[in-house]
């Protein structure tokens, strides 16, 4: 199954190579006022792609982080109310 998992990702990066050397071009971006910057095409969409993606990443981790924290409370409060309590001695016994 590993094999199979490589050989996808080898194929997807070989795919991604050949439509990067394909598409080698310059690019004018027209950013604010008179200001102008040359960029490659595969630059710029790996750009792009991290920037929608990270954001999203941050937020799914930040979420995850905070659920960690809050089941790591519960289970501490969980273990604080089965502590088992000291026996109680019979006190009409004597």
């Amino acid at each position: 199954m590993h094999f199979l998992k490589a050989l996808f990702w080898v194929a997807i990066g070989g795919g991604l190579v050949m439509l990067s050397a394909g598409n080698w071009h310059d690019v004018t971006l027209n950013l604010w006022g008179d200001t102008q910057i040359d960029i490659k095409v595969p630059v710029l969409i790996v750009f792009m792609f991290l920037l929608g993606w990270l954001p999203t990443w941050l937020i799914y981790r930040a979420r995850l982080w905070r659920q960690r924290q809050r089941l790591e409370s519960f289970e501490r409060q969980q273990a604080v109310a089965r502590e088992p309590l000291a026996p109680v001695e019979d006190v009409t016994a004597a």
